[in-house]
């Protein structure tokens, strides 16, 4: 079997977890299957990158120093720690350093002209993973397994020029991928290839939004037509619920693609939103498990799941540090292209509208939007809108969405009733409500005070804290 398998920044952030990891390919390795593997950058490094952005506009040249030596230091001890073969060892640690002095070149070069372009800092968000991958590479090859880091330039990814969350271009990209990687995997090597990182047809680096090493693993499992995608988290796989809201939360084994589609749009943390698009047309199932718990199967996300699985409700999400926005009045009713004006105007100032919902009598629409970005949103249209398009701006300034998630809800009588029947036993006020025609989720904004109230209640309605399917 074909195996493609991503690890996040918690499992090489290390030494020990690096030669954990490696020997996790290995075991694998050896008892005959392939393996290609898609590393994150190290814990906290991408989110060092962008603080380290900032700092460039600033021109605070310090930071920079700092932010460089730290970088050094931390992939350089991770390096001299994973790997024990002296020459590898240097390999690796020359790697690191070539790789860490270009940044500084990049660094020194952006801090001149005293700005961030979208295209510098994917440039500049690339090296995480650039650095890590090598350190991996080395690791895997100190403990007898062939390997060869790669880029995900250097793999065949192409993307559009949509600088920070560009989209791959799949018919190119499958060619690349596949053309690059068979030489490599048809000798028994293991290609390491960075994540969340492409290139745009005219070669310059671009990135596919945060969280993409779990896309970037989907897009070579369907370039190569891999047997199974294995997603190496620090969670043992999707849940009921978030344990931190509800304690009998319990592991899924199996989700279908469409539901695993809307629990990670309704925030599950473990995996990026967009990693399913490109396996969803094929066989090929999603395994998320934990890479410190190698003995828990996980999660399968696949196509059509086992019929002992299927369930009314599979999930409560809830998604935190949101805010509602509703606008009113008389001007809206009945006059084509209110909504529209006020989603472009929205989307021109990139504000996100996560929620929608407008009364049938069209005087009102309420949104819901990150907290983050409350200010900009309510800027926007008071500065576009307010006076012409709308009369009335209301804000909520702290709700929570909670989405209630399953496939077995199409068409069955009464699950919206059971829904707000639950939280109205325990006092919940819902504040706005939303469900699509495909019925897989029904989702509603509560105040954040009572998030957990309402989700503990759900997940006990549902009986989610006695089943694993």
């Amino acid at each position: 079997m074909m195996f493609v398998m991503k690890f996040g920044g918690t499992a090489v952030d290390s030494a020990g977890k690096v030669k954990h990891v490696a020997k996790l390919i290995k075991s694998y390795k050896d008892r005959g299957d392939g393996v290609v593997c898609v590393v994150s950058a190290v814990r906290g490094m991408t989110d060092g990158l962008l603080a380290i952005a900032e700092s460039v506009r600033r021109g605070d040249k310090a930071s920079i120093e700092d932010f460089v030596k730290k970088a050094l230091n931390t992939h350089v001890d991770i390096a001299t720690g994973a790997i024990s073969d002296k020459k590898l060892r240097q390999g690796a640690l020359a790697e690191v350093k070539r790789t860490v002095g270009e940044l500084q070149d990049v660094l020194s070069g952006i801090v001149l002209l005293g700005e961030v372009t979208p295209k510098s800092l994917d440039y500049l968000m690339s090296f995480g993973e650039r650095l890590s991958a090598p350190i991996v590479s080395f690791a895997l090859r100190d403990i007898g397994v062939d390997s060869e880091f790669l880029t995900g330039k250097d793999a065949g990814i192409v993307t559009d020029s949509n600088f920070g969350e560009a989209r791959p271009l799949m018919d190119t990209t499958k060619l690349r991928v596949n053309h690059r990687l068979s030489p490599i995997t048809k000798r028994g090597a293991v290609p390491v290839i960075t994540g969340f990182i492409g290139a745009d047809q005219h070669g310059n680096t671009t990135t596919i939004g945060r969280g993409g090493s779990d896309y970037t693993a989907t897009i070579v499992a369907a370039s190569i037509n891999a047997d199974e995608v294995c997603l190496w988290s620090d969670v043992d796989g999707l849940m009921t619920a978030d344990p931190k809201l509800v304690k009998t939360a319990k592991v899924l084994k199996e989700v279908s693609f469409a539901e695993a589609m809307e629990m990670a749009l309704f925030g599950a943390k473990y995996m990026h939103p967009r990693a399913l698009e490109p396996v969803m047309d094929t066989k090929i199932p999603i395994r998320i498990r934990n890479t410190f718990n190698v003995k828990h199967p996980g999660t399968v996300i696949t196509q059509e799941p086992s019929r002992d699985s299927q369930r009314i409700v599979k999930s409560v999400s809830a998604i935190r540090h949101t805010a509602l926005i509703d606008v009113s009045g008389g001007g809206m009713v009945g006059a084509p292209g209110t909504a529209a004006k006020i989603f472009d105007a929205l989307a021109k100032n990139r504000v996100n509208i996560m929620m929608i919902s407008q009364s049938p009598s069209e005087s009102s629409i309420s949104m819901v939007v990150r907290k983050s970005d409350l200010d900009k949103a309510t800027t926007t249209l008071e500065l576009s809108l307010l006076g012409r398009v709308i009369k009335k701006i209301n804000v909520s300034d702290d709700v929570a969405v909670i989405a209630v998630v399953g496939s077995g809800m199409r068409g069955i009588k009464g699950v919206a009733a059971k829904v707000f029947g639950a939280v109205a036993k325990h006092n919940v006020n819902v504040i706005m409500i939303a469900q699509g025609s495909s019925e897989l989720n029904l989702a509603f904004v509560v105040n954040d005070k009572d998030c957990e109230k309402a989700v503990g209640a759900l997940h006990e309605e549902f009986g989610l804290g006695k089943a694993r399917g």
